[in-house]
């Protein structure tokens, strides 16, 4: 039964919405099963918004030495200062442009509200952290995000109980 409980909250952690279904098709009661999805989606999402903090901290302190360092490597004259000169001209490809789009178009509730059911919650936690640090209550309304579809989730199970038991 432990064992069980543990595979739901790891799946919990990093792909929300298909975890409850998976839970009670393993012979999970019920009860253990909404406990385990909540652990798993809350604590996962914690867990990756705090460690996607010190990786971005880690790249923005780490990517001018490693620059510098292949710069040397090469034999070319170049330092940080003439490298950021380059650097201010942003490049756009297709990628962030698709990533603008999404931004602009969904922005900071869109993020919140799709992060369980439609991103993963590891991706989920890195873009709200990249993106929307700054914002006083980002990780109470992903919770509450995380919550609400928890609450989703249930409704579905008690109206289809067929599918699930």
């Amino acid at each position: 039964m432990m064992i069980k409980i543990i595979q739901v909250v790891l799946l919990a952690s990093v792909k929300y919405f298909f975890t409850l279904p998976y839970a009670l098709l393993i012979g999970l009661d019920y009860d253990h099963a909404i406990i385990a999805l909540l652990v798993g989606g809350i604590g996962g999402f914690l867990f990756f918004y705090y460690l996607s903090k010190e990786i971005i901290m880690f790249y923005r302190y780490i990517k001018p030495r490693i620059i510098n360092i292949f710069y040397r490597i090469f034999k070319k004259e170049h330092s940080i200062n003439s490298l950021s000169n380059k650097e201010s001209h942003k490049i756009f490809t297709g990628e962030s442009r698709r990533l603008i789009k999404l931004r602009n178009t969904f922005g900071y509730w869109g993020l919140i509200i799709g992060t369980p059911f439609l991103l993963s919650i590891p991706v989920g936690a890195f873009l709200a952290n990249r993106y929307y640090s700054r914002r006083p209550h980002t990780v109470p309304y992903m919770i509450v995000s995380i919550l609400g579809w928890a609450a989703v989730l249930t409704i579905i199970v008690n109206i289809f109980p067929n599918v699930f038991f």
